[in-house]
């Protein structure tokens, strides 16, 4: 019976050792990771009672316990104190043309500086980045670049602009807006590839420093963002005319999934609202889905849904509409709303031809909206 309480104690005895031992260990683990990166106290976050904060960047609002993270997994209540913890490290620096933003009435032609950090305040089912914004940055490979060298690295490479993009810049919103006041004294410009997911405050002081931005419109369905993006539809709509009150030049961006968003009195809808509210001379593409992340189940988006939006959009109103993802199309040109002439002719990210004289068309000298030098 001796024998029997003693072996019962030895295993009690290992198993707290273990225990204990694993959670020292874990939480020394976790302390050389957050050191291998600069933390950056968060611009936008309330405290509360027993060290939790709550987060003020984006509609969600994260309560976070301390020692937890935020909905995108970068954002760490440290101490009673929320910081980010991928301030000067991205996970993705590339130099791209500036039509693969998209963004096809800024700068035809020019090389961007393009730059991302790992995580996302969305969860979208469809994301062909998921590898890194659905992530963390422990799993991702970070560079060490910091706002000032992001800056003379694009001037190095006559980048006239850098590009906050691939994953959620709302994410890294510190990193960015900080590099963008860097860059604006430098005359670099700042655009943004955003799904629109951040708070009014935050989004008219990055405004103060943004050029132009692209913003996915992902449907126009309350449910449609609820099913396949875990967020909701209004505060994207409250983005894109917090931008264009702020004057920074907008495009949109809206994937169009099988099924699932390609309704056709939905994005008749849709096309009204961006008519209504953002102005006839804001461009929208619209983009064939390919089979990704969590929806491999669904087909490509057939040609003729891509060509009856597109056919909506005009009969909307709207003066400048594209579709996406099919080289070649005739809709990756822009024409003259006015004369019909080809004004740039495009294939892919490839600009063939620039009939765009001082802001407008060479042939019948309509003003054509967008920004086409930089001043």
């Amino acid at each position: 019976m001796k024998k029997n309480t003693f072996v019962i104690f030895l295993i009690f005895f290992f198993l707290f050792f273990f225990l204990f031992s694993g959670k020292l260990l874990a939480k020394g683990l976790k302390e050389s990771f957050y050191g291998l990166f600069k933390l950056k106290e968060a611009s936008f976050y309330k405290k509360l009672d027993k060290k939790a904060v709550s987060c003020l960047l984006c509609p969600r609002r994260c309560r976070i316990p301390e020692g937890e993270r935020g909905f995108c997994r970068v954002r760490l209540n440290k101490g009673g104190k929320l910081f980010t913890i991928t301030y000067g490290c991205p996970c993705a620096v590339h130099i791209d043309p500036v039509e693969k933003k998209p963004l096809f009435h800024v700068l035809p032609g020019s090389a961007v500086f393009s730059i991302a950090s790992a995580g996302c305040n969305l969860k979208c089912k469809f994301c062909q980045n998921w590898t890194i914004s659905q992530t963390t940055p422990e799993y991702t490979y970070n560079y060490n670049l910091p706002p000032e060298e992001v800056v003379a690295a694009a001037k190095r490479k006559r980048c006239l602009s850098i590009a906050y993009t691939y994953t959620e810049p709302t994410s890294f919103y510190e990193y960015m807006l900080d590099t963008a006041k860097a860059a604006r004294k430098q005359g670099v410009f700042n655009l943004f590839h955003s799904c629109g997911y951040i708070n009014p405050e935050p989004l008219r002081k990055i405004s103060q420093y943004l050029d132009a931005g692209n913003v996915d419109l992902k449907g126009f369905s309350g449910d449609f963002y609820q099913k396949a993006c875990s967020a909701e539809l209004q505060p994207v709509l409250e983005t894109l005319k917090i931008l264009k009150e702020e004057g920074v030049w907008i495009e949109i961006t809206n994937l169009v999934i099988p099924t699932l968003n390609d309704e056709s009195g939905l994005i008749k809808e849709m096309c009204l609202w961006i008519r209504d509210n953002l102005g006839e001379d804001v461009p929208l593409h619209f983009s064939r889905f390919h089979p990704d992340y969590k929806m491999r189940n669904l087909p490509p988006t057939p040609l003729k849904t891509l060509e009856h939006a597109h056919r909506t959009a005009k009969e909307a109103g709207l003066k400048y509409v594209y579709i996406g993802n099919v080289p070649g199309h005739p809709a990756e040109n822009t024409y003259c709303p006015k004369c019909g002439k080809i004004l740039i002719e495009r294939r892919g990210y490839t600009v063939l031809q620039n009939n765009i004289k001082e802001g407008c068309c060479k042939f019948c000298r309509e003003p054509i909206a967008g920004i086409w030098s930089k001043k």
